[in-house]
């Protein structure tokens, strides 16, 4: 160990090389001059060169030690550089963040959501995967992923979850039927419709959540057709395969040729959810949280 150059060999060398003298250098380094004299030899002993020129009247660099002045001075650069970079990333200000997200959700506040995150911290690369509220637990879970935006998810003892947005629940109907010129409907209506909807494999609560607002009035809707978007089953509703029950905010995609009536007297409503792994308390995951809670409750 004796035989290796230290950071603090490079600083006092580089302080005597600024300075060209050795009390003023020491001065600056906050040491006494002795010390620091003894630290110079022993580098230039490390290297085998001399870095200096010394005189009674001055001090002069070597070329060896106007080469190696460039050098150490990268090298602390560097280093400075690498500390730098470690505290950003420990405190969550550099790095990656993996993100699940139901489509859904980017018809409620996400894009905003993701776009504070992007003006808060620019430097962490954010990868976004949009999926189903299945699969995105699921990441979650097996640490693929970082947090998640989950519509009506499962109950799982691995996740914490927090409600961001309730979206009540709208009957989908083909604007030519009769009932589509309603302000709202009873859920009854729609007994003996058959029903364009998406998969069970999407999440099992997701999936029946919606379905049971129709059992309370008796019935389980008879589903002819699956999709696994909102835009899809939408346009499938207007070319008249059937209707639907989806979320209010869909509304915002609808065609003409459909129309999102309210469901009369119905308590159930969509619920939109920030989800993270139990225990996951790495800054870049708690700076999202924390973004995603404020935009909520603005």
């Amino acid at each position: 160990m004796d035989h290796d150059v230290e950071l603090r060999h490079l600083r006092y060398f580089v302080a005597v090389a600024e300075e060209l003298h050795f009390g003023r250098a020491a001065k600056r380094l906050h040491l006494s001059q002795p010390p620091l004299s003894q630290q110079i030899h022993k580098l230039e002993d490390i290297l085998g060169y001399p870095l200096f020129v010394r005189t009674s009247r001055s001090v002069k660099l070597t070329d060896a030690g106007e080469v190696f002045l460039e050098r150490a001075r990268r090298t602390l650069r560097n280093v400075q550089r690498d500390i730098e970079e470690t505290r950003s990333i420990g405190q969550g200000e550099v790095g990656s963040l993996n993100i699940g997200f139901v489509g859904s959700a980017m018809l409620t506040t996400l894009p905003g959501i993701f776009r504070a995150y992007r003006s808060a911290y620019p430097r962490v690369r954010l990868h976004l995967h949009e999926s189903f509220t299945s699969r995105v637990a699921e990441g979650l879970e097996n640490g693929t992923l970082d947090a998640g935006i989950l519509r009506d998810g499962d109950a799982s003892e691995k996740l914490n979850v927090t409600t961001l947005i309730s979206d009540p629940y709208v009957a989908v109907l083909p604007v030519t039927r009769a009932s589509a010129r309603k302000k709202s409907i009873s859920p009854g209506t729609l007994r003996d419709e058959p029903f364009v909807y998406y998969p069970r494999s999407a999440g099992v609560r997701a999936f029946e959540k919606p379905l049971a607002l129709f059992e309370e009035h008796g019935f389980r809707p008879h589903i002819v057709q699956e999709a696994t978007h909102w835009l899809t089953i939408l346009r499938l509703v207007g070319a008249g395969l059937g209707v639907s029950v989806a979320p209010a905010c869909v509304r915002r995609i609808a065609s003409p040729e459909v129309v999102c009536i309210p469901l009369r007297g119905s308590k159930v409503v969509s619920e939109v959810e920030l989800a993270r792994a139990v225990g996951d308390s790495r800054p870049t995951v708690e700076h999202f949280v924390q973004i995603a809670l404020h935009a909520h409750k603005r």
